[in-house]
């Protein structure tokens, strides 16, 4: 049996292995936007579709760095968690809508904006509280 206190370092590093598949997956949208669908999509889309790969990449790296604080000190778990709940509703909408989704996908978007910003106040949070301890 895992012991209780064990978890938090468990959690951390599946959020961890998840933000890194992410970004994995960011670098392959961004290959295919650059070689399958330029030519496909009109400019406006290509926009959406290179702006969500280039956010679900420095999100992915954020959520990555987050879990391992999270896995070596204990704090800023929740960052982690907040950044991978932004990629998905940030750049999931906007790959969406650039694929030719209905347009209410855009109202996720701000969502996950609010989610990104959420994680990186919650991860400035967590250097802040550790001065203090």
């Amino acid at each position: 049996m895992v012991r209780q206190s064990v978890w938090p370092q468990v959690r951390a590093m599946n959020l961890g292995f998840l933000a890194a598949v992410l970004g994995a997956l960011a670098v392959a949208a961004g290959a295919f936007g650059t070689h399958a669908l330029r030519g496909q999509l009109d400019p406006v889309r290509m926009e959406l579709f290179e702006t969500a790969a280039r956010y679900q990449l420095l999100h992915a790296l954020a959520a990555a760095f987050a879990a391992d604080r999270a896995e070596r000190a204990g704090v800023a778990l929740p960052a982690a968690g907040w950044f991978l709940a932004g990629i998905t509703l940030f750049s999931g909408s906007l790959y969406g809508l650039a694929l030719g989704g209905p347009r209410a996908l855009g109202a996720i978007t701000p969502i996950g904006g609010a989610a990104c910003i959420t994680g990186w106040v919650v991860l400035a949070w967590s250097f802040r509280r550790r001065q203090l301890a």
